[in-house]
């Protein structure tokens, strides 16, 4: 199989990232909103021109299935300024796989993303756990991964709580250099980003993408 392309990795000289990242530097007044990319491309198109018209960026991790149904979705997102990553070809629970389905799960999407975009991109989430384990960091990396991101605020907004309950338990969370974890295709995570970056204009924090965030 030949190589994929892969996106830049750190400078020159620079230390390299950690296998695995929660947060960014808590020093600096940013954050970066991630988003779970699957369901209705219209909510999504929706979300992503709501987050651009409040001066936001962000990343998003798509399910390679999801693209496969969707493929305009990966120029709309990298079209608005925001980043593209690995979220696993079929969003299975990723922890419970052996070294091949893993490295299989993420080959396909990332594949499924180069053949869309000309890379594979930076980031890899794993799928239905917050933690990426020795065994799906090692298969991340040999798909060109050296980095896997979780997160330290968990919207719950898959869980359609309502708007108003997706604003109060992601602005309650957040700080300085926080990785938020939000979902496309929830009408309430729609609803909730106007106040959500309403909320952290008030911190005096932007919405950046991943690799601004590491920066």
């Amino acid at each position: 199989m030949p190589a994929l392309p892969r996106s830049i990795g750190p400078a020159p000289g620079r230390t390299p990232l950690p296998p695995e990242v929660d947060a960014g530097p808590r020093d600096r007044p940013n954050v970066t909103l991630t988003f779970h990319g699957q369901g209705e491309a219209a909510l999504a198109r929706q979300l992503l021109t709501e987050l651009e018209r409040g001066g936001a960026r962000v990343t998003v991790f798509a399910v390679g299935t999801w693209l496969a149904e969707q493929p305009a979705m990966a120029r709309r997102v990298l079209d608005g300024g925001h980043e593209l990553g690995n979220h696993t070809e079929n969003h299975l629970d990723i922890s419970r796989m052996t070294p091949a389905e893993a490295f299989g799960e993420i080959d396909m999407c990332a594949q499924r993303i180069s053949k869309l975009t000309g890379t594979i991109g930076t980031w890899f989430r794993p799928s239905q756990t917050q933690h990426a384990n020795t065994l799906i960091r090692a298969q991340a990396s040999r798909v060109g991964y050296p980095t896997c991101v979780s997160y330290d605020v968990d919207s719950l907004d898959y869980t359609d709580p309502g708007a108003p309950s997706v604003v109060r338990t992601t602005l309650s969370q957040v700080q300085p250099g926080s990785i938020v974890s939000l979902h496309f295709g929830h009408r309430s995570t729609l609803a909730a980003i106007g106040p959500i970056l309403d909320g952290l204009r008030q911190r005096g924090l932007h919405a950046v993408t991943l690799k601004e965030l590491i920066a």
